[in-house]
């Protein structure tokens, strides 16, 4: 089969595209799915490069991001802070049909209209990330022909949209979901969202919408009327020259609500404009992952601080009910071949798009 094969940490040198790939097969328990569209997500980029290590402290760029980081530790270059197997398929975000089945897994769901839960739990504590596994990650992923998962991670799904506008949810609407789930965001609380542009900050509007919150989003200005059209209430030029006071006047004073997937220099301004008891929540730190904080801030204003990464069962099968009743919409930003992995890579580092990038198959 294609495939686009990761060979080792490093810059996009490291993706090599191959026509002669091994078929998967579905071990009991699996099914192999032929893939329809695979979308791309900042874990394929932090992955390859090592970002993950504690030696890096810089935010991804279209130049680090394609080059690498030469400071990277290998042995710590996963999500988990673990050394990664070569060569592995990356790609979480898999569209596609079921094509063949193990023991153990009905027959009948060969045919199957299926995208996965990109989060490979363990049993009994769900949140031990000794025993959590991300598709694409400590297993190989969707950027290929076929791939092969846990049946329970194939979730079948009933919509009329195309393979390649599915492949824009598992991986940008769970980390959604699981971001805003960690604040207990209420209706009528005004929440702001850095990046929200991107896959992950699109979906947190509209999920942040239907819960009734009140939206501002932090984005580029040739931006803010799709992201309006989402549902964002107001956006804020990122190149704000006062980006804390220009969140204050749009919620009235602050924001009880502060979701971060860029970190760097929005960190500080995101904990400036929370109000007394307000909650912050990040899983990603694009921009730089390495930022000064005054405790006091944590401190007298009772604020809460979570990370976000490891997401909760359940929370991707609720998101195809969604899809399914038409409540969110895909953001299908651009299309490449699966040949052209690279080109769309650095594409997606440039961030000039809104939504998300996907391969196809065809």
């Amino acid at each position: 089969m294609r495939a686009v094969i990761l060979t080792g940490h490093g810059g996009l040198d490291k993706l090599d595209y191959r026509e002669d790939w091994p078929v998967p097969k579905p071990a009991a328990g699996e099914v192999v799915i032929k893939v329809g569209a695979c979308g791309l997500n900042n874990t394929d980029i932090n992955s390859r490069t090592a970002w993950y290590s504690k030696a890096v402290r810089d935010g991804i760029t279209p130049s680090s991001g394609s080059a690498g980081f030469a400071m990277a530790e290998a042995d710590a270059g996963s999500w988990g802070s673990a050394a990664l197997q070569f060569p592995r398929i990356q790609g979480a975000d898999v569209a596609g049909r079921i094509v063949s089945v193990g023991e153990g897994v009905d027959t009948g769901r060969i045919g199957e209209r299926v995208i996965i839960d990109p989060w490979l739990l363990g049993p009994g504590d769900w949140f031990d990330n000794k025993k959590a596994g991300y598709f694409g990650s400590e297993c190989d992923g969707g950027f290929a022909d076929y791939t092969k998962v846990r049946a329970d991670n194939a979730l079948r799904i009933d919509s009329p949209l195309s393979d390649a506008e599915l492949a824009t949810f598992p991986c940008a609407y769970t980390t959604a979901e699981n971001l805003i789930s960690r604040t207990f965001l209420k209706p009528g609380e005004a929440v702001v969202i850095a990046g929200g542009s991107g896959g992950v900050g699109s979906a947190a509007i509209q999920l942040c919408r239907l819960r009734g919150a009140h939206v501002v989003a932090i984005a580029s200005r040739s931006k803010a009327a799709l992201l309006e059209e989402l549902g964002a209430d107001t956006v804020i030029d990122r190149a704000s020259p006062d980006m804390a006071e220009a969140i204050r006047a749009a919620t009235g004073g602050g924001v009880d609500v502060a979701l971060d997937v860029v970190g760097g220099r929005f960190f500080g301004y995101l904990i400036e404009v929370l109000r007394h008891g307000g909650r912050y929540s990040s899983s990603g730190a694009i921009a730089g992952p390495v930022v000064d904080f005054d405790l006091r801030q944590l401190i007298y204003k009772d604020l809460q601080l979570t990370g976000a990464t490891i997401v909760p069962p359940g929370t991707a099968p609720r998101l195809v009910r969604l899809i399914e009743q038409n409540l969110i919409r895909p953001l299908l930003a651009a299309q490449y071949p699966l040949r052209e992995l690279t080109a769309a890579q650095q594409a997606f580092m440039e961030k000039r798009h809104v939504g998300n990038i996907v391969v196809t198959m065809t």
